[in-house]
C-alpha cells in the first residue's frame, strides 16, 4: 500500500472566515433537511401498512443510499468549514471515504433504474404487476442496485492503493473523490483515469439505458390513454422519480466524462455539491411533498400521535 502514512490537505470551498461560517450554516442545515427528510421517508414506509408496496419498498432503500452518500461527504466538510487553517485527513481515512461515495453513488444510480423498471411495469402492465413484482424479485432487484454499486467502487478504489503521492498533499476539493485525489499523485494515473472513464461510461450508461429504455414505454403507454385526468394520473406516479433521474444523471455523468478543456475547481465542486448534496436532500422533498399517498400516510400517523 503506497498511500501508507501520508495525510492530505483538504482544501475546502473556500478560506474566507466569514464565507465559512455562512457556508457551515447553509450545509448544516441542508444535512439536517437530508437526514431528517430520509429518516421520516424510511419511519413511514416502515409503520404504514398502505405503503407495503413494491414501489415503496424501493424508495426506502432510495433513502438508506441518500444518507449514506451525505454523511461520507458533509460532516468532513463541516469540520472543514469550522476550522480556520487547512484540514488535514489520513490517506486511508481518504480512501475510505472515496470508496463509500463510490458505493453511495452507484447504488442510488441503479436503484433509480430500478424504480423506473417499477414504474414501467404499473403503468404498461398493470394486470401482471403483482405477480412480476414480487417480493423474492424486489428483494433481488434492490440487492443487484447494492451490489452493482459495490463492484462500481471496488473497481475504482483498487488500483488507487498503488499510487503514489508526494507526501503532505493538497486536494483541490471537499472531499477525497477520484478526480481531484489523482491531480495530487505523483505516479502516472493513466491506467486508474481509464478504468474511472470506461466504468462511469459502462456503469451509467447501462442504468440510463434500463431508465430510458423505461420511460420510452412509460410515455407510450401513457399518450395512449384517452382521458386528460387518466394522462395526468399515471404521470403524477412517475414525474417524481423522473425529476430525481435528471437532477442526478446530468451532473454526475457530466462531472466524470466531461473533458480536461472544461474542468475547473469552481466547477468540478459545484458539479460534487448538486449530486452529492442536493439531490440527497431534494429526493425526499420530490417523494414526499409531490406524492398524495406519502402524504396520506403521513397524515395518518401524526393523528395517532
Amino acid at each position: 500500500n503506497q498511500t501508507s502514512g501520508i495525510d492530505f490537505v483538504l482544501l475546502g470551498l473556500t478560506r474566507d472566515p466569514l464565507l465559512q461560517r455562512l457556508l457551515f450554516t447553509v450545509f448544516l442545515i441542508i444535512y439536517l433537511i437530508i437526514l431528517l427528510g430520509n429518516i421520516v421517508i424510511m419511519m413511514v414506509i416502515r409503520t404504514d401498512l398502505h405503503l407495503h408496496s413494491p414501489m415503496y419498498f424501493f424508495l426506502f432503500h432510495l433513502a438508506v443510499a441518500d444518507i449514506c452518500y451525505a454523511t461520507t461527504v458533509v460532516p468532513k466538510m463541516l469540520v472543514n468549514l469550522l476550522v480556520k487553517g487547512s484540514i488535514t485527513i489520513a490517506a486511508n481515512a481518504c480512501l475510505t471515504q472515496m470508496f463509500f461515495i463510490f458505493l453511495s453513488a452507484g447504488s442510488e444510480v441503479f436503484m433509480l433504474s430500478v424504480m423506473a423498471y417499477d414504474r414501467y411495469v404499473a403503468i404498461c402492465n398493470p394486470l401482471k404487476y403483482q405477480d412480476a413484482m414480487s417480493k423474492h424479485f424486489c428483494y433481488q432487484l434492490v440487492g443487484s442496485a447494492w451490489a452493482m454499486g459495490l463492484l462500481y467502487s471496488v473497481l475504482n478504489t483498487i488500483p488507487v492503493l498503488n499510487i503514489q503521492f508526494c507526501g503532505h498533499t493538497e486536494i483541490k476539493h471537499f472531499s477525497c473523490e477520484l478526480p481531484p485525489l489523482l491531480s495530487a499523485a505523483c505516479s502516472g494515473t493513466f491506467l486508474i483515469k481509464l478504468i474511472l472513464l470506461f466504468s462511469a461510461v459502462i456503469f451509467g450508461c447501462s442504468s440510463f439505458l434500463l431508465t430510458l429504455i423505461s420511460y420510452i414505454y412509460i410515455i407510450a403507454t401513457i399518450l395512449k390513454i384517452q382521458s386528460a385526468e387518466g394522462r395526468h394520473k399515471a404521470f403524477s406516479t412517475c414525474s417524481s422519480h423522473f425529476i430525481a433521474v435528471g437532477l442526478l444523471y446530468v451532473t454526475a455523468l457530466f462531472q466524470y466524462t466531461k473533458p480536461k478543456s472544461v474542468s475547473s475547481v469552481i466547477l468540478d465542486q459545484v458539479l460534487s455539491t448538486q449530486y452529492s448534496i442536493l439531490t440527497p436532500m431534494l429526493n425526499p422533498i420530490l417523494y414526499s411533498l409531490r406524492n398524495k399517498d406519502m402524504k396520506t400516510a403521513l397524515g395518518r400517523i401524526l393523528k395517532k400521535l
